[in-house]
């Protein structure tokens, strides 16, 4: 009897391995293949070159302008490291997150016993939805995984009251904040709300972990607090950058944020299909009596539940592509677990396989396939061509964007000669474009004193902010003794507001690209 229970807990560590390894597999093999695939300058580039700001001593709120997180410009110095300045250790940064909340959320479900199977499943979705939509790494995408961990951390603390699991929940949602500010700034409010519920309707009055709670958020603090101190970045700085303006940037957008139904529902349709089953778990639980599990039981439903509303929220106020589609595996496994606790209806669980298979495949062909996300929906990738003509760093990129749609080497000639325009010249020069894979391309010490250029990330000349950021982008021009500045075209508003016109001398150089010589403009 004992060897043949043996034989049985060995054969489920084989398929648990067994299914690990597939899903390693699907979470690296997914991103690094469409991460290949397509480019959407003016994001595909952007932690690509603050991981080389970085590499080169810049830091982000005191050397360049930026309203967006610092975790992930720092995550990508370290791949940088240790993998060198390429495309492959890009796009590794983005496999690795991929990796992290699918074997997460594997993880997750197996603790509440669902099945292997059945975690595994819904972990394979996320695999295949979550970052692969991107490719590369994003502000939105590290943000919303980092915050989907804190909950099923969270959600855990509940169940299990485990003292790791409340450790590690402020650490993520930190991790969240510090990638972008929504949604952990609104989850942060959430969770405070349901802890405190949690502390009331606890069987015994033992609050211990709130120390655990308390340490984990002190260590993030204290982290987040020696990264400054160490890298001399103004907290004035910080709170301008991340906080002030971007707070003011968050209400107008709140204002014209428009909550029709079919930006609030019809779009996020299958999410909310995904928790329906859980409104029949709710009908079943009311019938029973209110005892400690049962208030647990409604105490989480809600948590998931209002987490869910503030991701789909978090997702409208941010306006881009929507990313939150590998939501809709983790609902599915959330009334799952309810389902198979309160009915195990096999027609439900049928019914939840069926929701799963049809959405991994429609958002898979739309997303990864038709690159939505990356705006090219109605572009032939099939006329891409290898972005080592470029640079060898670039090796393996299928080179083609919205610009260049239908002759993509076209606009590599075009960067190649612009790239060999900028290397004659020997003033000290920084450069303002889309193409932000060109700094490390040219090997330049030097650094644009923004993260990015666009009308959201600098400040208007009617914003209060803009003075702090004209200040700002002057004295970093100073210190780093900047005579020249390249810059491409439908971009010189971003230099010509800030400066005198008649300190600086432009010349148009080619049909894409202004030299401006600024020596009198920093005396």
């Amino acid at each position: 009897m004992q060897q043949k229970k043996l034989i049985q807990i060995l054969n489920k560590q084989y398929t648990k391995n067994i299914y690990i390894f597939l899903l390693i597999l699907s979470s690296l093999l997914f991103p690094f293949h469409y991460g290949y695939i397509g480019i959407y300058p003016i994001d595909s580039f952007l932690i690509y070159d603050s991981g080389y700001k970085i590499i080169n001593g810049y830091h982000p709120f005191k050397d360049y302008w930026s309203i967006t997180g610092p975790i992930l410009d720092y995550i990508q110095y370290i791949y940088f490291k240790f993998f060198g300045i390429n495309w492959f250790s890009y796009v590794f940064h983005a496999a690795s997150m991929n990796l992290l909340i699918s074997i997460a959320i594997f993880y997750f479900f197996l603790n509440l016993k669902i099945g292997l199977f059945y975690s595994f499943v819904y972990s394979l979705s996320v695999s295949i939805l979550a970052y692969t939509s991107a490719g590369t790494p994003f502000m939105d995408h590290h943000a919303v995984i980092f915050s989907l961990i804190s909950v099923m951390l969270l959600f855990l603390s509940f169940e299990t009251n485990n003292k790791i699991y409340w450790f590690l929940v402020p650490i993520f949602l930190a991790f969240s904040f510090l990638s972008k500010q929504i949604p952990s700034a609104y989850l942060f409010f959430l969770f405070t709300i349901f802890i405190f519920v949690f502390s009331l309707i606890k069987l015994q009055k033992n609050y211990k972990f709130l120390f655990y709670l308390s340490f984990g958020g002190a260590l993030s603090l204290c982290v987040f607090t020696a990264i400054f101190l160490i890298n001399n970045i103004p907290f004035e700085n910080f709170l301008i950058q991340y906080f002030y303006y971007p707070l003011e940037i968050g209400e107008e957008r709140g204002l014209k944020t428009n909550l029709n139904f079919n930006n609030a529902f019809f779009q996020f349709k299958f999410i909310y299909i995904s928790l329906i089953p859980l409104a029949y778990v709710l009908l079943t639980i009311f019938k029973n009596n209110l005892n400690f599990e049962i208030k647990k039981d409604l105490l989480q439903i809600s948590f998931i539940c209002s987490s869910i509303i503030l991701f789909i929220y978090g997702q409208l106020m941010t306006k881009n592509q929507i990313l939150i589609f590998f939501l809709i595996p983790f609902c599915l496994g959330i009334s799952h677990y309810y389902c198979k606790k309160y009915c195990n209806k096999i027609f439900i669980i049928s019914f939840l396989m069926l929701i799963l298979v049809f959405t991994t495949t429609k958002y898979h062909i739309r997303f990864n396939e038709n690159k939505k996300f990356m705006e090219l929906s109605n572009v032939e990738l099939n006329l891409s061509v290898n972005a080592i003509s470029l640079d060898k760093s670039l090796k393996g990129l299928k080179w083609i964007t919205q610009s260049y749609p239908e002759n993509p080497k076209e606009e590599l000639t075009k960067l190649s000669k612009i790239i060999k325009i900028i290397q004659s010249d020997n003033t000290k020069k920084i450069l303002i474009t889309d193409y932000q894979v060109l700094p490390s391309i040219l090997k330049l010490k030097t650094s644009a004193p923004n993260k990015w250029f666009d009308d959201l990330s600098v400040p208007d000349m009617n914003n209060k902010y803009y003075k702090n950021y004209q200040e700002f982008f002057i004295k970093n021009l100073i210190t780093q003794k900047i005579e020249t500045i390249y810059i491409f075209k439908k971009k010189e508003e971003y230099l010509t507001k800030i400066l005198k016109k008649d300190c600086y001398n432009k010349k148009l150089i080619n049909e894409i690209l202004f030299r401006f010589e600024i020596s009198n403009c920093l005396k």
